[in-house]
Order: C-alpha cells, then sequence, then structure tokens
C-alpha cells in the first residue's frame, strides 16, 4: 500500500504553535480529491463544516478553521484498505501521527474520530506510560469521560470525515457534542463579525 503524505491544509499559513485543537480521522479518503484541503468542496471538507456547524462553529472553509488553531490530519496515510484495519496497520501509522503532534505544544484538546484514531491515541500513551489514555469499550459508553494524553484532553468520538458523518443522525449528534465540548476546552469561539 502507498504511503501518502499527510493532509494539506495549507491555504491559511501555518504556525503549530497557534493549534489548539487536533481532529484525527482514520484514513486518507479513496479519491484524493476528497481528503482536507485536497480540492474546493472536498467531502473531508465539507463534512467536517458540517459537524463543526452542527456543533455550533458554522464557517465557511477548513482554512477558516485552521486560522482559529485547528488542526485536520488523518491516522493512517492511505485510504481505508478492504476489510477490517488491524492492530499491525496502527502500530505503523503511530509514529508519522505522533510525529506530526509533536510540534503542537499549545494543543488542548485531541477529537478522535472513530476507532483507528483511539486506538492510535492508546498505543502512544501505552509508549510513554504504560498505560491506555482512554478505556476499552463501545464509544457510544466511553464518549463524555475526562480522558488525557500528556496533559491534552482527549475526545473518542465518531467518525466525521466522509460518508460516515451521513450514516445516522444520533451519531452525527453525539460528534457535534463532543466537538462543541472540545472547542470549550480548546477555548475557540466563532470570530466576531
Amino acid at each position: 500500500m502507498t504511503q501518502r503524505s499527510a493532509p494539506d491544509v495549507s491555504s491559511v499559513p501555518f504556525d503549530p504553535v497557534s493549534v489548539r485543537l487536533v481532529v484525527i480521522s482514520e484514513c486518507l479518503a479513496r479519491d484524493p480529491a476528497d481528503n482536507y484541503g485536497a480540492s474546493p468542496g472536498s467531502l473531508f471538507d465539507t463534512t467536517t463544516l458540517e459537524a463543526f456547524a452542527a456543533a455550533g462553529l458554522e464557517l465557511g472553509s477548513v482554512a477558516d478553521l485552521r486560522a482559529l488553531g485547528v488542526h485536520l490530519t488523518v491516522t493512517l496515510r492511505h485510504p481505508r484498505p478492504e476489510g477490517r484495519i488491524g492492530a499491525d496497520m496502527i502500530a505503523a501509522a503511530v509514529p508519522a501521527l505522533e510525529e506530526e503532534l509533536a510540534p503542537f505544544e499549545n494543543a488542548r484538546a485531541y477529537v478522535l474520530a472513530g476507532d483507528v484514531a483511539i486506538a492510535a491515541i492508546n498505543r502512544i500513551a501505552r509508549s510513554r506510560s504504560g498505560t491506555r489514555a482512554i478505556p476499552a469499550g463501545s464509544t457510544y459508553r466511553i464518549r463524555g469521560g475526562e480522558y488525557y494524553l500528556d496533559g491534552v484532553r482527549v475526545f473518542p468520538s465518531y467518525l466525521q470525515a466522509g460518508p460516515a458523518w451521513y450514516i445516522k443522525a444520533s451519531k452525527r449528534r453525539m460528534i457535534a457534542e463532543d466537538i462543541a465540548a472540545a472547542l470549550a476546552v480548546a477555548g475557540i469561539t466563532a470570530p466576531v463579525p
């Protein structure tokens, strides 16, 4: 499988120190034009903006999100393979994710969008402290708890990027709640017009 780089949402000058919230999705889109910032109206951009709007932060673009200190990324640097994503794939992706997160010294919250992101953060936590950051269990049971990785609050949630956003209204509501809580922790509010 070809390894690709992290999403590039580069239409706004990027300063890692300005990042206060990171949304970590599962994998890159099957169609490269649907990735974060890959094309005008990409599917990942569209659904992510809809999720943030449902959380109370309505913006026009992912560049606007980035300007407020939100970084969007994926765990696996390739599209979702057919079948199950195994622990070995997640383990292989963790070093790149860990390296990407390292410069965000002012990050206050991570939204873990899906099981792959949750598993990756737990791998990072176990390598640093010997314990997981997020307990085992179904996302709907563990979301809402207070979990941390190196002082950064982590919010286990569901996938908001791509077609998964449209599957269930109940999941959209939970995603919006999780994003709203993460925005509050990160101190990010809508800009005053």
